[in-house]
């Protein structure tokens, strides 16, 4: 993402508060720096993973994929909040796979200035990280088929990829150095 779309997706004067998705497959770190993230930003937090319905965490823990059409209840429950924190002039950070095109202008659909984060991780470390989690109903098996439907966004996208291996702090530090750029 170059810095003319980092100016646009905040307002040219840096005043509009910023509406960041960190996005990414299972393991990635989406949640963690999500977290670090809206805390350097005095922003809004929201986990992806708490909006699900509970069918679709039902379906995740037996190891069943979710459709495109049971994302959407999802994805709408997360733009919902998306749209509703802006409307009260905060900023946002939201933790949500988005791996589609659609998904994300699903997201969009909401707030169009939202910039996504991709936290890009190879299939061996995704899975080892989310079978070292504890007491979370997504099951290692599912990861390929989240690398398998995984569309990452296209150059025209307002989004920044990310090495998701890195350290937290650091993978935070590149994207608060974005944010400050607008």
């Amino acid at each position: 993402m170059d810095e003319n779309a980092a100016q646009a997706s905040t307002g040219a004067s840096g005043l509009a508060p910023p509406a960041i998705v960190v996005m990414g497959v299972a393991g990635c770190g989406k949640s963690a720096v999500g977290i670090a993230l809206a805390t350097a930003l005095d922003a809004v937090f929201i986990e992806g993973d708490r909006l699900h319905p509970p069918e679709n965490v039902a379906r995740m823990a037996r190891g069943e994929p979710l459709t495109d059409q049971l994302r959407e209840g999802w994805l709408d429950a997360i733009g919902e909040q998306i749209r509703a924190t802006i409307a009260k002039g905060q900023g946002v950070v939201a933790a949500c796979s988005a791996l589609k095109r659609g998904y994300r202008e699903r997201l969009r659909g909401f707030c169009p200035d939202i910039v996504f984060l991709y936290l890009e991780i190879d299939p061996a470390t995704a899975r080892r990280r989310v079978g070292n989690r504890k007491g979370h109903f997504m099951p290692a098996s599912l990861v390929d088929s989240q690398f398998a439907i995984l569309e990452p966004p296209g150059q025209d996208e307002r989004a920044l990829t990310l090495d998701a291996t890195g350290p937290v702090d650091e993978l935070v530090g590149q994207a608060m150095r974005l944010v400050r750029r607008s």
